[in-house]
């Protein structure tokens, strides 16, 4: 009795563990399990009035202006890319080779963690809907047109996972946890690495890597800081 009594317990705690885990990603996903290409267009929709999060009602992005071409990094050379980010320090540096490139603050993962190890971005876009987190935990959110998002993927966190970098309009407390588990910057900041990073733009908004076109590698370590 006590043997079905333990393993019920491990069981409930794994099935809520990975409650928590799909719950505080972005839904990229529709009902049906299949992708939910409204999110993956890159589109701002202007119809979107309202966010939210922390239980808070925020006003939504506004349409930032387009820019027509990548801006010019002082000294740019065709070494090879990667961005790394610790996160004890809770910041985002960007190489081109063995030179830094950028040096940005960030708020990784706190009611949800941002995942550890080698990762690669695999699109790019412009704008989309982020929407996760648990109602009953009150740590829901809604957040319309989020700017100039890197979603990255492995072996061990698959795509649909929705773990990403990208700019962040509802809150300014970066240098601190504050996500479900993405990495939040600046927009400001999130357009620099956006033009930067690969897969290359080609001329479009948003685009997705492929092998002629693959996305710019990603490192992510240390631990988060617990507030």
């Amino acid at each position: 009795m006590r043997f079905w009594k333990y393993s019920l317990a491990i069981l409930f705690t794994t099935l809520f563990s990975l409650y928590l885990i799909v719950s505080c990603q972005p839904k990229l996903l529709n009902q049906k399990g299949s992708w939910d290409k409204e999110n993956l267009t890159g589109q701002f929709v202007s119809s979107e009035n309202k966010a939210l999060f922390n239980g808070r009602v925020i006003e939504p992005a506004p349409l930032l202006a387009e820019k027509e071409s990548a801006p010019k990094v002082l000294g740019e050379n065709n070494e090879p890319k990667r961005i790394e980010i610790d996160l004890t320090s809770q910041r985002l540096y960007a190489y081109e080779g063995g030179r830094q490139v950028f040096n940005f603050s960030i708020s990784s993962g706190k009611w949800g963690k941002t995942p550890t190890g080698f990762f690669q971005i695999w699109i790019k876009l412009r704008y989309t809907k982020m929407e996760g987190g648990s109602k009953a935990l009150n740590t829901y959110y809604y957040l319309p047109n989020v700017p100039y998002v890197m979603f990255f993927y492995n072996e061990q966190i698959p795509r649909w996972r929705g773990f990403g970098i990208h700019g962040t309009y509802w809150h300014d407390n970066f240098g601190h946890p504050m996500s479900h588990g993405c990495v939040n910057m600046k927009t400001e900041e999130a357009a620099l690495l956006y033009y930067w990073a690969n897969p290359e733009l080609k001329g479009r908004s948003s685009i997705s890597a492929g092998k002629d076109n693959p996305g710019t590698p990603v490192i992510i370590y240390g631990n988060a800081p617990a507030n």
